[in-house]
């Protein structure tokens, strides 16, 4: 898991692809899915942050997250020691989970911050840091074989 300044994110050895277009990104571009390359996509959305939610993870897809509108939580544990609440399925690259015996960090997650979730990184996004909020965000998903 790396959470840091979008003006880091050179630091990191991220494919360049994404890079340029999470650099590209103005605040303007409509909610839709944008393919990047034949193992890159990206996923743009709206939606009201909630108070609890649970634990998910994936098998196929890094995820970088990044607000362009809104302030949420994320919360982040590692994969072992979660029970699970819903199977993996792999038409949607996800699995759900309840909370485990880990400790959970809270990320917040506000515009100029990213967050990169590896598969064994179980995380708990769209959480409301004290009020419900309108969100407006982007998930790069990287192929985890790429």
């Amino acid at each position: 898991m790396i959470y840091d300044k979008i003006e880091n994110i050179d630091l990191y050895n991220i494919d360049k692809s994404a890079v340029d277009f999470i650099k590209s990104l103005t605040g303007n571009e409509e909610c839709k899915r944008y393919e990047i390359s034949d193992n890159i996509y990206a996923n743009i959305e709206e939606y009201q942050t909630k108070d609890k939610g649970y634990f998910e993870a994936h098998k196929k897809y890094i995820d970088i997250q990044l607000l362009l509108e809104g302030e949420e939580i994320i919360e982040y544990t590692p994969l072992d020691g979660l029970k699970v609440k819903d199977e993996y399925d792999s038409k949607r690259d996800m699995a759900f989970f309840y909370d485990g015996s880990n400790p959970i960090i809270k990320l917040p997650l506000e515009k100029g911050y990213f967050a990169l979730l590896n598969p064994e990184d179980a995380h708990k996004p769209q959480l409301k840091i004290s009020n419900s909020c309108k969100v407006k965000k982007v998930v790069v998903k990287i192929s985890a074989d790429n």
